[in-house]
This record gives C-alpha cells, sequence and structure tokens, in this order.
C-alpha cells in the first residue's frame, strides 16, 4: 500500500467502472481506529473506492483521535490547534488520495462518526470544493471553524446529511440539533 500523510485501509470498488472512481473518505470517532468503520464497505455502494482513515492523534496503542478532547455533555473541551492541524491535513490527504488511486476528484465524499463527523463537517464547511458531499454522524460543527466558513455561493447545494442519536451519552443529541440549525441557515442540501 502506498505510503500517505494518513494511515489508511482501502477497499476498491466492487463494481468496474469506465472511469475513475468515487472516494468514499470514512472517519473514525475519538478513541477508534481505521479498522472500525471500514466494516461498512461491503454494505455500501460497490462504485466507491473507500478509504477508512486513522487520525493523527494517539491516545493509548489502537486509539487514535483527530484532536483531544475532555468530554462535556454541554460544551466539550477540545484541543483547537490539533483540530486545525487534522482539518488541514485531511484536505491535503484528499489530494494525495485523488493522485494516488487515481480517483474522480469531482466525486469525493466523507462520511464521519463524532469525531469523524466533526472533521467531515469542518472540511466541507471550509473548503466545500473539496467534497461532493458528506454523511456527518453523530457530531457537531467547531465553533473555531466559523471565522473559516467558505462563502454562501462555494457552500450553494452542497448535500450534507446530518444524523444524532437521541440517547447519545457521549456527545449529546443537543449537538446535532445545534449543527442543523447552523446548516440551515446556509445554502446546504440539509437532509
Amino acid at each position: 500500500m502506498p505510503t500517505l500523510s494518513l494511515v489508511h485501509i482501502t477497499q476498491p470498488p466492487r463494481k468496474a467502472l469506465q472511469t475513475a472512481s468515487p472516494l468514499l473518505l470514512l472517519l473514525h470517532g475519538v478513541g477508534s481506529h481505521e479498522g472500525d468503520l471500514v466494516q461498512l464497505a461491503p454494505f455500501l455502494d460497490g462504485r466507491f473506492f473507500v478509504i477508512s482513515a486513522r487520525a493523527p492523534v494517539t491516545l493509548a496503542p489502537g486509539m487514535y483521535a483527530w484532536f483531544e478532547v475532555q468530554l462535556d455533555p454541554v460544551r466539550p473541551i477540545i484541543n483547537p490547534q490539533q483540530a486545525e492541524s487534522s482539518r488541514i491535513r485531511l484536505v491535503g490527504f484528499i489530494d494525495e488520495a485523488i493522485e494516488t488511486y487515481r480517483l474522480d476528484p469531482s466525486r469525493v465524499y466523507l462520511m464521519g462518526f463524532s469525531q469523524g463527523a466533526i472533521m467531515s463537517l469542518s472540511v466541507a464547511l471550509t473548503r466545500p470544493e473539496k467534497v461532493a458531499g458528506i454523511v456527518a454522524m453523530s457530531g457537531r460543527i467547531l465553533p473555531e471553524i466559523a471565522p473559516m466558513i467558505a462563502s454562501p455561493k462555494a457552500l450553494r447545494g452542497l448535500p450534507i446529511f446530518v444524523a444524532h442519536g437521541t440517547e447519545d451519552q457521549i456527545l449529546p443529541v443537543h449537538h446535532g440539533r445545534a449543527a442543523r440549525d447552523l446548516l440551515q441557515r446556509l445554502p446546504v442540501a440539509l437532509t
């Protein structure tokens, strides 16, 4: 496997295409690893070239994060420098993956869970030209990215699916509702 800036696992498309494959980049939550969400690959559209990336911050053996966080049900306390570094690193990793695996740059999708959803939203809202759509499960929008949110013109029509469990004890549902409320004020295609 080629060496890129993030450790990752790949699942090539199960269906042959006449053109470059779309990329589905899976981003795990805090304390997990790249082997977590890739288990979903067999159940996803077979046209995708699936990449499951490992977050760069090591918490413990086999446990990684996109940024360190002290969990608090009202407002988690994050390491904003790590969050920004991971956002920038993900943007670069997308470019590396497209070039290395010869993927379609116009069909890049992000799917994240918890902290991976946070990173998906951060990339999509600040660099919408890099993604064709995202799925954010049980995440939130970091207030730190507010000054970097792209223009309404750049965000117009960007497909974003947000889901959040009502019984989530780690990142309570009010964070998902706040993300929904912010996204409803933007010209994205929110589902």
